[in-house]
Formats: structure tokens, sequence, C-alpha cells
């Protein structure tokens, strides 16, 4: 630190010192100089004070060391081959690039998908550091039960496109899934032109509440406003690509009146696969999230129309949410591309 360059090495005051001098325990005295979490205003000016008596620190690292601390952020995402969410990972780490000294601390982690028990252990392995933590919940009784545990603990949560529910202290940001599924089951209702036959469901996962709110907003439409379309069910595609075009080569197959597809999850690209080598753009095909593939494939109509939300709004509002003060977070604007409007 600040110490004179000439000063004998077993001269120069040590951590330990500065633990001595301040009355508090050396793990404090790092967490002070590291500038990390759960040390009181009081006890960290009393050790910054103590290292510059002691020439530990020179005056302005003592000035530099005693600003506000930003907020260390973690962002907690689904590993895989979901595009959108690789998206929302690249303008994470684009962040992380051009962080300045005055904004929030970002880290991103990837987490195995689906996996409830590994989210409930990343979310209290990451408290300890972060202030607020951003992730995309799984609705299940271990996470809900590490969630309000980290919350309890000081470390404020948001969860992302999709939540936990109604869980104390716990905010969100992201979509009104129930009436993104009601929109989409509205325009494939209107495209079919009234034709009779069937309708599919493809979701990433019911443990995700998006897309079980996607898939109940669609079923409640076509209940109420297309009975001449029945539902074929809904098939867990866990966003992989692969399981998706399998899923799709199945429903070609059996079920020869197939009217259109909702993927209710990620990972289109799939879908497209099999509707293109099977030569079926007939099939009104809508699923989520702007992407490279998902653009090409309404390019060349074998997609009709892309849902999709701003991945640079959903992570400034996230931040927004873990920085300021406890407020309501209205629903993200659902963006709806088709080949004529796409930006």
């Amino acid at each position: 630190m600040g110490t004179d360059g000439d000063q004998p090495v077993a001269d120069r005051p040590q951590q330990s010192d500065v633990a001595a001098r301040a009355g508090v325990s050396l793990a404090t005295v790092d967490r002070v100089l590291n500038r990390r979490k759960g040390v009181k205003e009081r006890t960290r000016q009393r050790v910054l004070e103590a290292a510059r008596e002691l020439g530990f620190l020179s005056e302005t690292e003592e000035a530099q060391l005693g600003m506000a601390r930003p907020l260390n952020i973690v962002v907690l995402l689904p590993a895989g081959s979901n595009p959108y969410l690789r998206l929302l990972g690249d303008r994470l780490r684009a962040r992380l690039d051009s962080a300045g000294p005055s904004g929030p601390v970002l880290r991103c982690f990837f987490i195995e998908s689906f996996s409830a028990q590994a989210l409930a252990e990343a979310l209290r392995r990451n408290a300890g550091w972060a202030d607020g933590i951003a992730f995309f919940a799984i609705e299940h009784p271990v996470v809900r039960e590490a969630a309000a545990e980290v919350a309890a603990s000081g470390t404020r949560l948001v969860s992302i496109v999709s939540d936990l529910g109604s869980v104390p202290g716990i905010g969100h940001v992201g979509l009104d899934n129930r009436a993104v599924g009601r929109t989409a089951g509205l325009l494939i209702g209107r495209l079919s032109g009234g034709r009779e036959g069937a309708v599919a469901l493809v979701a990433g996962s019911r443990h995700y509440r998006a897309h079980s709110e996607r898939e109940a907003g669609f079923l409640s439409i076509q209940e109420e406003l297309f009975p001449q379309l029945r539902i074929h069910g809904m098939r867990e595609g866990h966003d992989d690509a692969a399981e998706n075009y399998r899923h799709t080569l199945a429903l070609l197959e059996q079920v020869p009146d197939l009217v259109g597809i909702y993927n209710v999850g990620g990972s289109s690209g799939g879908i497209t696969r099999a509707l293109r080598e099977q030569g079926r753009q007939e099939v009104i095909f809508i699923g989520h999230g702007l992407t490279p593939d998902t653009r090409r494939a309404v390019l060349e109509g074998t997609m009709d129309a892309i849902f999709d939300q701003d991945p640079d709004m959903l992570i400034d509002r996230a931040i927004d949410s873990l920085s300021g003060p406890p407020a309501v977070v209205r629903p993200l604007k659902l963006d709806i591309y088709f080949s004529e409007n796409l930006p």
C-alpha cells in the first residue's frame, strides 16, 4: 500500500497491525481494504484511520477507500444453448468490460439449467459478496427457501424473465406472461383463418413460472375465442434446439391436421429446422427472443412472429431494482416482430 519503499520489509506495518490498532479482526481489515460488504460504516472508518496512522495507507489511498463503495451485483443465468440467454450474457459481459468506477461491480455466472438445487446453491454462495442478485428463477421449494434465506440476510434479490410468485422482499423484472400467452393464442387464432385443427405448445420447463403462465394464457384464449382449434398438449424441450427438433418431427408425423406451434420458451432453431426440412411452412409458428436464428426464420417465412423483451432494458431495470429504493416494477413492454418490422 502506501508504505515507504526504502523501509525494511520486516518493519513495514501489516494488516495484523492495522487490526490490532483498530481493535477488529484480521478478516474485518481484509473486508475494508477490499471494499467488501458486511462492515459497519463506523468500523470501516476506524480501520482506515488506523491504517493511515500506521503508514499502511497514504492519505490519498485512505480517501479513495473512504468513498462510497459501489454495489456488488451478481446475475445468475441458466447455462445451455438458448440463443436469447447467450445474447443476455453477451450484453452483460459488454457492461463488465465498459464499467466505470462509479457504477456497480457486476459479475455474471451461468449455472446448470433447470436444476433447482444448483440455483439454490448459487444464491447462497454469492450472497456473501453480492449486495444484490438478479436471477432467472425456478419455481421450486428449495429455491424459495434459499431465496427467502438470502433476502432475510440483507442481500437484495430480483428475479428476471421468470419469477417465484409472491415471495416477500423479492422483486421481479419481466413480461406479464399470462398476457403474453393470450397474445400468442390470439395471433395464431387470427392467422389460422378459421381452419380447424390442432395447435401444439413447446416449453423449456413448467418449473419456469413464465412458461406455465404463458401456457395458461394461451389455453384460456383458445378456449374462449377459437374453439375450432384443439390443444395438443405441451411438450418440454428444455430450451434445447435438438430436443425441440425431435419434438417437432414427432408432432408433424403424429398430428396430420397441425395448424400452429407456439414455442413458449427458447431455442426455436430446432423447430424451424424441422418445419423447413419437412416443407411445412404452412404451419403457423410463433416463438420468443429476437436472435440471429429467429430473425433468419422470419425473413424466410418459416416463423411468423417473434415475441421479444429487450435485453438491455431487462438488465437496466434489474440493476435499478437492486440499486434504488424498493419500488413496484411495472411489467416490461412486449415487442412483437414480423418480417416487415424487424429492427
